[in-house]
């Protein structure tokens, strides 16, 4: 398996990207493509003692900037590291593409060049975030703002279907994010949604308010991106809140330095479970092939993680069940 990986996408590019790519060729046992400036490229490798063993390179002349105008992506920017990147998987010289680049254009460039499933009317983000019992998986997450019942529907599809297949949660939980758990809540777009998804194949469950998701409400919940955008922020920021207060509470003094040791394994944990490097990516769910999206800030292990993601993505065929799915809908 080959993945293409966008060696100058995010706030860290290139070298924490080409460490991190060169970290998960190694670890999920792939072959690795990075896009960018060749010379940079191979000095990062040179300077970092990175093998080129399992990591190809592809020269892409021009970077596309993380505050670039989206719109600009496909027709001004072929020659960019990450549009080219794009435009290889697209054309089957790898089985997966990672970037931690800019999501705007990512999400225009794979609609465009890659292209979305047959039948499915919106691609959406999908991240895993944390919940007291493990995870769930929130699409959308910012890509899709504007939607409709039957995309949020097929959202509710898509979401379960990499929920069982990548995951492993049998039967996986679909909820609606609303502002209450009656039917009869929320916007007019909401109720109608509620009304397809209870005719849907999965396992819907109803809707979800938002304190129930950090509890462990449902395995999958499915939002419009400006709503699921604001769930995974206050998320990040309720995490950055908690590591605050309980660094400031265990440095006070000798004693609580030392309340610390003695609960050091449980900190760690809980410190992992707020750290998006440990998922490393969210895919771009409704595409035809593997598209991940790491996130902009990523470091070495959150890349080394994202090329994870794209390998299970695409080894659970998640994207074969998907279409098997939309077939059999359209069918009946």
């Amino acid at each position: 398996m080959r993945v293409i990986i966008d060696a100058f996408g995010g706030d860290y590019a290139p070298a924490e990207i080409i460490k991190g790519a060169a970290m998960g060729a190694e670890r999920s046992d792939v072959d690795v493509i990075l896009v960018g400036k060749r010379d940079v490229i191979k000095r990062v490798m040179d300077e970092n003692q990175i093998s080129d063993k399992r990591v190809e390179i592809a020269n892409a002349d021009e970077i596309f900037p993380m505050d670039g105008n989206p719109a600009s992506a496909v027709k001004e920017g072929a020659e960019t590291s990450l549009i080219k990147g794009l435009s290889m998987l697209a054309a089957g010289e790898g089985d997966a593409y990672v970037s931690a680049g800019n999501t705007g254009a990512m999400m225009l460039g794979a609609s465009i060049i890659v292209k979305r499933v047959k039948g499915i009317r919106r691609a959406a983000l999908a991240t895993l975030v944390p919940c007291v019992d493990g995870n769930y998986l929130l699409l959308d997450c910012g890509a899709t703002v504007e939607v409709s019942p039957e995309v949020l529907t097929q959202f509710g599809l898509m979401g379960s279907v990499y929920m069982e297949k990548v995951e492993g949660r049998e039967n996986p939980r679909v909820g609606l994010v609303n502002i209450g758990s009656e039917e009869n809540k929320g916007t007019d777009l909401l109720r109608e949604t509620y009304q397809l998804m209870k005719t849907s194949a999965y396992n819907f469950i109803g809707n979800v308010e938002g304190r129930e998701l950090p509890m462990g409400g449902c395995d999958v919940a499915v939002a419009d991106g400006f709503t699921g955008n604001v769930v995974l922020k206050v998320t990040e920021g309720m995490g950055f809140m908690a590591k605050h207060y309980l660094k400031d509470m265990f440095g006070k003094n000798f004693m609580t330095k030392g309340a610390a040791l003695m609960i050091y394994k449980g900190l760690r944990a809980v410190n992992s479970a707020m750290d998006y490097s440990t998922v490393g990516g969210a895919p771009m769910m409704g595409m035809r092939k593997p598209v991940i999206k790491a996130h902009g800030s990523s470091k070495a292990l959150a890349i080394c993680n994202a090329v994870r993601q794209a390998v299970l993505y695409t080894r659970n065929n998640v994207i074969g069940i998907i279409e098997e799915s939309m077939a059999k809908e359209e069918a009946e």
